[in-house]
């Protein structure tokens, strides 16, 4: 397994463009698939998730390929996809076992999902009890909530569904489902999350709406084949923007930036931090808002982060707990049990190498209290094969007083290829050796 050694050194500094969207590389695979026609992917994620979704498009007879660094995706429409011989492993995808058990709820055929560890463990009835009623018929471990999870495609009906708690997954599941009932189906959200679901569905000619916090989707609708420009990642950025503001001297451009409005919450809670963060250049490309942002060095001061705006930063809140061990005064994140539920319990584990890095942290049932102004020393820390938590600590690695090594960062490959080497590139040498 490789790791990082990470050796504090001067300022960041310049213009780059990150790895594409992961929620958007997923969702135009899916969607492509079941769309009548040709579809070509631009600044496609190339990463251990997203080409978890191709290899699972390709077993139900999707011909996909790259052709000069683009993804081209031969749709089957609606109904053409095939049974997949084999059991689907989707790995270390959240996304892709839950958008994929919506599309897969309207087949004609049976499909077992399954994956790594983490994934079996990772709670799926959320996602299970709406597609229930819309008809679908799924097993799995502990009462259908676990994976493997078997679905055994039927007749669906459109269903008015109140999402319990927020979630742009549940949310997307339920909208890929409803592409093959007759009739609306609709969500109702009582706290906005990311559209990048509705958006894609809108762009490849699907009927649908939002009513205040309604979105209603017409099924069986004729989707047709686009081409995809996907913007770069903000919950990778979200480390280089972090990284912009605690290492001195430090400026910054990243270009293409995907700045949909359910997940700009890294960018507020920068500025009401007192980060010197700019967004320019705003346009929408293949219906998504897209912009640069450039950010320079900050004196940061700690915030209290809770209710609506946490699902807008529930990937972020690693990233953002390193930029208030660098404020002044106590940063307070609450209302963000969900953390628990992801690749690691990353409340725990995130205060666990913040106290590793000197960092004093107090671990809430919902969230933390970390103390600002810390001088950062060296350790040994873990990622737990987390990829979140591997690039948060490996950012509060550039200002520590010595020498941080993170180790396995394999699970990086999950979300951000080359990493290490983008921070590098904004070095005047080396910060991050890979060993």
């Amino acid at each position: 397994m490789k790791k990082y050694i990470i050796t504090p050194g001067g300022p960041l500094k310049g213009e780059i463009r990150i790895p594409g969207d992961k929620s958007i590389s997923h969702r135009a695979v899916m969607i492509g698939s079941i769309a009548e026609g040709e579809t070509i992917v631009e600044n496609f994620l190339i990463s251990e998730d997203c080409l978890r979704t191709v290899e699972c498009m390709r077993l139900m007879g999707t011909e996909i390929e790259f052709i000069d660094g683009n993804l081209k995706i031969k749709g089957k429409g609606l109904t053409g996809l095939s049974e997949p011989g084999n059991i689907r492993d989707v790995g270390n995808s959240g996304t892709t076992i839950r958008l994929l058990m919506g599309i897969l709820s309207g087949q004609s055929f049976k499909a077992t999902l399954t994956g790594d560890e983490s994934i079996r463990r990772r709670p799926m009835g959320r996602v299970v009890e709406p597609l229930k009623k819309m008809g679908a018929v799924i097993h799995g471990r502990q009462k259908d909530t676990l994976a493997p999870l078997t679905v055994i495609g039927s007749k669906l009906k459109p269903i008015d569904y109140v999402l319990p708690i927020p979630s742009a997954q549940v949310k997307g599941a339920i909208l890929l489902a409803g592409l093959y009932a007759d009739g609306e189906t609709s969500v109702v959200e009582r706290e906005f999350t990311r559209d990048h679901t509705e958006r894609m569905l809108e762009y490849f000619g699907a009927e649908i709406r939002r009513i205040d916090s309604k979105i209603i989707l017409k099924g069986r609708p004729k989707l047709r084949g686009q081409r995809v420009n996907v913007p770069s990642d903000i919950s990778s950025a979200s480390y280089l923007l972090v990284a912009g503001t605690i290492v001195p001297d430090s400026e910054i451009t990243l270009r293409d930036i995907g700045v949909n409005p359910g997940r700009t919450g890294i960018i507020e809670v920068i500025h009401r931090m007192g980060g010197n963060l700019e967004v320019m250049n705003e346009r929408i490309v293949s219906n998504e808002p897209m912009a640069d942002i450039k950010v320079k060095f900050s004196r940061l001061k700690a915030v209290e982060l809770r209710g609506s705006l946490i699902p807008r930063i529930i990937d972020e809140i690693p990233a953002i707990a390193v930029a208030a061990t660098q404020a002044i005064g106590k940063t307070v994140i609450k209302d963000a049990e969900e953390l628990r539920l992801k690749e690691s319990d990353r409340i725990n584990t995130m205060v666990k190498e913040l106290t590793r890095l000197g960092v004093k942290v107090e671990e809430l049932k919902d969230g933390m209290i970390i103390n600002g102004g810390a001088k950062l020393k060296s350790a040994v820390s873990r990622s737990y094969g987390d990829h979140r938590i591997a690039m948060a600590v490996t950012i509060a690695g550039l200002i520590a007083e010595g020498r941080v090594v993170m180790e396995n960062v394999d699970c990086v490959d999950t979300s951000f290829p080359h990493f290490a080497d983008t921070i590098n590139k904004l070095s005047s040498k080396p910060l991050i050796e890979i060993i």
